[in-house]
Formats: C-alpha cells, structure tokens, sequence
C-alpha cells in the first residue's frame, strides 16, 4: 500500500504528524479518526534516492507480540508506564527497537499520551495496533489491552505462516515443472532431432511443434527471459495500482486449493480483529473501518467498507454483510444471533475459530489435495513427449515392416 505523510490534532489540541501506509487518503483519514486524530493534511508520502542501510536491524512483528506481552505483565504488577518502559528498553537485544521505547518514553515525558506517540513509527505499531491503545488508555484498561494485542499479533502471525506453507508446496511443484521442461527442451530433444534428421522423415505435427520450440529455446533463450522480465515488471507494476491490486487480490482467492486457504486466513484474520475491536469498545463502524485497513486484501477490505456505509445508511450488520457476498450463509446465522442477542464479539471470535481450524486442516491435507492435479499436468506432459519423439519412430518402424 501507498504510503501517505499526514498531520492532526489530538483532543487535546496538540498537533501530531506521522507517516503511514493506507489504500487512499480517505482510508487514512478514517483510521485517523478512529484513533481519535483530527487529521489537518494528507498527502502521498514523496519517494526520492535514500540511502539503504543493508545492515540496519528491522522490527519484527514477533518483537512487538513480545513488546506487547512484556507491557501487560509490568502494568498487570502495577508498574508505572514510564518505568515498564524504561526496563524494557534497557532489556531488548534489538537497538531499533531500543531507540523506537527510549522515543516513547520521551513523548510520554513531554505530556503526550502513549497512543499519540506510538502515531510516529507506523512501520513498527500500525493504526489497528494505536486505536486499540488509544481504547485502553480512554477505559483504563491498557494492560488487559496489551494482553489482547500481543494474542492478536500471534494469531495474525500463524495466519500468515499458515498461507505461506499453502503456497509454498505448489509453487515447488510449478518451479520443478518448470525445469523439467527447461532440461527437456534443451537436452533430450535435440538428440531425437538429430535421429530424425537422418532418417529424412515425413514428421508428425506435433513433433514439429516440439521441434520448432526446443530450437526457439537454444536459439533465442535471450528473448524468453527479456519475455518473462518484461511480464514479471508489468505484472508488478499493475499490482502497484488501486485497481490492479484489488483485482488480484480476488484472483488469488480464486486460485484452485490454495485460494480457498487465502481466503479463510483473512476472514479469519478479519473476524478476529472486528472481536478484539468491538470488545475492547470501539464502537461498530470504527472497528469496520479500522479492521478493513488490518486485512491485506484490498478486494476484502473493500467489501468491509462497504458493510461500515451501509450500517452508516442506518441497515443491519447482517444485510450489510449478505450483500458484500463475502461470507457464507453459516457465518451469515451467526452474525445475525449475535447482532440479536448483543454478542456479536463472541459469534465473531468464533467465526475466526472455525475459519482458522478450517485453514488448519486444509494446510494438513494440502499434499492429499494437490497430488491429483500434479498426475494429470505429468500425464499431460508425458504423453505430449511420447506422441512428439515416438510418434515418428513407429511410423517408420510400420514402414519398414511393411518393406520387408
């Protein structure tokens, strides 16, 4: 996502700035508002020449899960902020992460609030992460808040574990696919055109086809990589823009087998967030708005938009949610008992629950479910090669028996 430089006000009046990744500006300025930010300037972030510090140590999400988790054990013991603060920054074996808690502690010493000062490193506390906060230090409750951050981050980081173990079988069977071919075309079926050559022979068309592309893949490999550079550039280049990265965020849900296991890891993540968001206290259309920015999907995030205006037009969760098409009509029942009885927090923690055990067992039987589809692209494949090289070889062996 783009990232945008942005100037508010607290509350208080107090004038913030920060940088922070979000699909558009009005995106933005909705999680800004949710964190109670009343945003003054938006605008793109400009990219110029920076100097890359290869050996400079980055902030992990894990790092932050246990940030997050250190923070909820001292204030649970009644530790003041500033000092919880101090003790970890003395403690953790990540510098950057040391310099982003000394900062904190400095905001905090000029009077500002832990929430508002957290707004100055988007890259290591998005605005999911900073609303949550800015919840507990309005109830009171910032430790019981931390605790629910650091379970959030964990969950987060076994979804995404999760979608890459999804990806990452059939990817190998595409690269191996893909080699295969490579050392077919380069070093078997030259050998047969050899053979064929000699014999002068009438041959079959698709042995001509073989041919002809093993010859164009010798001959003009330079061309095909300059192809497949050209292809890999523009493909990255439309997935930069707005259209082009929902659009391929619904085609990878759409993928066979592992586009299923996509798009339950980000319902699940979605449910989960809306949970943690509306029993923390925020209130139903700032969750939406905010969770729609912690779900990596622009295609999914725009249906939870969708389903924040139309609760804004004054219709139910359940019609909002039946009309994004989105969720199916098991999850559909449990919205709808738990906008009835009032806990929809519960219904949605167990929606995560279920989608996650759901990815779970797809992720187990991923091999069981993939080995049909890796024996008919081999068939395919072998058969292709036997028709192509063998093809000839009987016709002339039925032409020499019939000589004889």
């Amino acid at each position: 996502m783009p990232l945008f430089e942005y100037k508010g006000r607290t509350e208080d009046g107090m004038m913030v700035t920060g940088v922070q990744e979000a699909a558009d500006a009005d995106a933005l300025g909705a999680a800004l508002i949710g964190t109670r930010i009343t945003p003054v300037e938006i605008k793109p972030k400009k990219t110029g020449a920076v100097a890359i510090n290869l050996f400079e140590e980055k902030i992990t999400s894990l790092e932050v899960m246990i940030f997050s988790k250190q923070m909820y054990t001292l204030l649970k013991a009644g530790i003041p902020i500033m000092r919880a603060l101090s003790g970890i920054q003395s403690s953790v074996g990540n510098p950057k992460l040391a310099q982003v808690v000394g900062q904190l502690r400095v905001s905090l010493d000029s009077g500002r609030e832990l929430s508002v000062a957290m707004t100055e490193h988007p890259k290591v506390f998005n605005g999911f992460y900073i609303s949550m906060i800015r919840v507990g230090e309005t109830t009171g409750n910032l430790d019981n808040i931390f605790l629910r951050l650091s379970e959030h981050i964990e969950f987060d980081r076994f979804m995404r574990g999760q979608i890459k173990s999804a990806l990452q079988y059939p990817m190998f069977v595409i690269t191996a696919m893909a080699i295969a071919i490579v050392v077919i075309n380069v070093m078997v079926i030259p050998q047969f055109e050899k053979v064929f050559a000699s014999m002068h022979a009438d041959l079959p068309f698709i042995t001509k086809v073989l041919i002809a592309f093993s010859s164009f893949m010798r001959n003009y490999w330079f061309v095909l990589i300059g192809m497949i550079a050209v292809a890999g550039w523009s493909f990255k280049a439309y997935v930069k823009t707005a259209s082009g990265r929902s659009n391929w965020d619904r085609i990878k849900m759409r993928i066979p087998i592992a586009g299923k296991i996509i798009f339950k890891g980000t319902m699940a993540r979605f449910a989960r967030s809306f949970a943690l968001s509306t029993r923390s206290g925020l209130p139903i259309l700032s969750a939406l708005r905010l969770v729609s920015q912690t779900v990596e999907n622009d295609y999914i995030s725009a249906k939870i938009l969708s389903m924040s205006a139309g609760i804004e037009r004054g219709e139910t969760i359940l019609r909002t949610a039946t009309q994004t098409g989105v969720f199916n009509s098991l999850v559909l029942q449990m919205i709808a008992v738990g906008e009835e009885s009032g806990s929809l927090d519960t219904l949605m923690q167990e929606i995560a629950d279920m989608y996650q055990a759901d990815v779970e067992y797809d992720v187990k039987t991923l091999g069981a479910q993939i080995e049909p589809i890796l024996i008919i692209f081999l068939g395919a494949l072998v058969l292709v090669l036997a028709l192509g090289v063998f093809l000839p070889i009987w016709d002339m062996s039925s032409v020499m028996l019939k000589g004889s």
